[in-house]
């Protein structure tokens, strides 16, 4: 039974499983529009997913909420504030509550921007990727460089002064200068949150049966920290690998992730966590993937494909997967907290971390260093339990 005094903050998620094209490179939960499905069955579907797990987080105000996907955006602004009004209803929203959606250029104007923001959205993130066409067409993308400036210039003239843009580097045959000029591009139309990262084959998508050539890696290093000198210049401090803000801008949903929070999961495919203290276990939770085969499941029960309690023994990888993500590492004391481990149960691979010079640990916190943020993997199989 593990020592939890008070359970953590508590956010949100909401999947959006449709697009309309599934990118080369996606791993994603996503899936191409054309179905026959009514928006109206599926937002229900979500209501009925969600209600199952009030029980257990009944009274706990939610901190943040993340629209993914897919391609949240196809929605309805008219589902959109439906589903926001039924989320008040039935869950006590923090009075500061980040409602992110996700959105990308081609599938958006001013005009249903404006009433997102009305429904209850006020932050948005805008799948962009790269400005440069060619870049963009080998990525099979369905936008142009102009209609994701002009997404973002839509995004603003709605009221939008929360946004995020996603950007790939290391894209097929890119050189140093295009990836700075995409961050240059993206700086000069002001958003307030950037997530830049590599562009990586995953396994189970186009790109792994029919791989392009990538840049090489020392090239895709010399990238990295071009752009990483000219987001800290422009005034976008990064706090995690491949997150960027401006001051008070970080994303609140993500940022729980990475400090071991407890998350609702609802939709196809959606992973939860929740912490029960009277009990002393943390339990995850995942749902059925397929959309089809969650939406018709007979009851709400039959959404979720499996949970389990995190076992001890899994708990401080898990939750360093999660906290050395961070620039800044976590206090030694959010270890405790959210694990219901003394910090004495990572002391060994800490202390050899340490003498790598891959960490940082003073009284209060655990720190990665450079080299540590530089060789996360090789720092993280460190924290793996012992056979």
């Amino acid at each position: 039974m593990l020592n939890l005094s008070a359970p953590p903050p508590l956010t949100l998620y909401i999947h959006y499983p449709w697009c309309v094209r599934k990118c080369p490179y996606c791993d994603f939960n996503s899936h191409q529009v054309g179905d026959g499905l009514s928006e109206a069955a599926y937002l229900e579907a979500l209501l009925r997913d969600l209600e199952q797990h009030l029980p257990a987080v009944w009274g706990r105000p939610i901190h943040a909420i993340f629209i993914g996907g897919g391609t949240p955006s196809l929605l309805s602004p008219q589902g959109v504030d439906q589903l926001l009004s039924q989320l008040r209803a039935l869950l006590p929203l923090s009075a500061e509550c980040e409602v992110t959606m996700e959105a990308n250029p081609g599938t958006v104007e001013q005009g249903r921007f404006s009433a997102f923001r009305e429904a209850g959205v006020n932050r948005l993130s805008i799948g962009i990727q790269s400005f440069n066409d060619g870049a963009l067409q080998r990525l099979g993308r369905i936008h142009s460089g102009a209609e994701a400036i002009a997404a973002v210039e839509a995004a603003h003239a709605a009221g939008f002064d929360n946004l995020n843009l996603d950007l790939m580097f290391g894209l097929p045959g890119q050189s140093e200068s295009a990836a700075l000029a995409d961050l240059t591009q993206a700086v000069s139309l002001t958003p307030t949150h950037l997530s830049w990262y590599q562009l990586t084959i995953e396994p189970n998508t186009a790109f792994a049966h029919s791989p392009p050539r990538l840049p090489e890696d020392e090239a895709i290093w010399d990238i990295q920290i071009a752009g990483q000198a000219y987001l800290a210049e422009k005034g976008y401090g990064q706090y995690e690998v491949s997150a960027y803000a401006r001051p008070g801008r970080r994303c609140r949903h993500n940022l729980n992730y990475w400090r071991f929070g407890d998350y609702l999961g609802i939709g196809p495919g959606a992973h939860g966590k929740i912490t029960h203290c009277a009990e002393g276990r943390i339990e995850r939770v995942w749902k059925k993937r397929h959309p089809r085969e969650w939406l018709e499941a007979p009851n709400r029960a039959a959404m979720v494909a499996g949970h389990n309690n995190i076992p001890r023994h899994d708990l401080v990888l898990e939750f360093m997967m999660n906290g050395l993500r961070l620039v800044e590492g976590f206090d030694v004391a959010l270890f405790s907290e959210t694990t219901g481990l003394p910090i004495t149960a990572a002391e060994v691979p800490l202390s050899r971390a340490v003498e790598l010079r891959l960490l940082e640990w003073d009284v209060e916190r655990i720190v990665p260093t450079p080299k540590g943020r530089d060789h996360l993997n090789q720092l993280l199989a460190m924290f793996l339990p012992e056979e």
